[in-house]
């Protein structure tokens, strides 16, 4: 599987490109649209989905130009749908205009079990930093996309409206601290990082 991760938008989340067996899926696509879809047309596979961990607008800022060039389908859990229909107005208080996405999307479950061409990744409800927050789990591929939930040396924002901490911090523990030691971390801002080293020296998961 070939997997490219782009720091986009002025808050520099990451946005990544999955591509396996000629099949792609976009996650996140923050910003820089046109960016992202050259990249996919670089890889030669055919665009899916989009999988969205969450709905902040600096995770969906770049969904309406994707779906201009490409009618695929949106995968979101639906508790994050008021903050994707309110992107574009929480985007512009914050300075940075976006296109407002389209709200239409599919919902994604705890549990559930989403394809790129054969490939199986698993969605792990991980709310705390917002409501209806997911990260998709990849076994075969020894990997979990965990957006703004876990960072390198960090967790995520919870003292927002629709925050919660100490839910998070029970998403990680239960949900992403459960997985193997050896599982590479793509997060949604920063580098990449593991389960194993996140385990043993995160402050935020010192306690517990």
């Amino acid at each position: 599987m070939e997997i490219r991760r782009f720091a986009v938008g002025a808050l520099q989340a990451n946005a990544y490109l999955l591509a396996n067996g000629g099949e792609a899926v976009l996650v996140d696509p923050g910003s820089e649209p046109q960016r992202l879809l050259d990249a996919l047309r670089a890889s030669g596979a055919e665009l899916q989905a989009v999988w969205l961990t969450h709905a902040d607008f600096d995770h969906v800022g770049g969904l309406a130009g994707v779906l201009a060039a490409r009618t695929v389908p949106v995968y979101l859990h639906p508790a994050d749908l008021p903050l994707l229909r309110s992107a574009a107005e929480r985007a512009a208080a914050w300075g940075v205009p976006i296109d407002p996405p389209p709200a239409a999307t599919r919902d994604l479950r705890d549990g559930q079990v989403l394809t790129l061409a054969g490939l199986e990744a698993r969605c792990l409800l991980t709310p705390g930093h917002t409501p209806g927050h997911i990260a998709f789990h990849l076994p075969a591929a020894k990997l979990v996309l965990t957006g703004d939930a876990l960072f390198r040396g960090s967790i995520g924002r919870s003292d927002r409206p629709f925050g919660d901490g100490d839910q998070l911090l029970r998403s990680i523990r239960t949900s992403l601290l459960a997985l193997p030691d050896e599982t590479r971390v793509l997060p949604g801002h920063g580098a990449e990082t593991t389960i194993g080293l996140e385990r043993r020296t995160n402050p935020f998961l010192a306690a517990g």
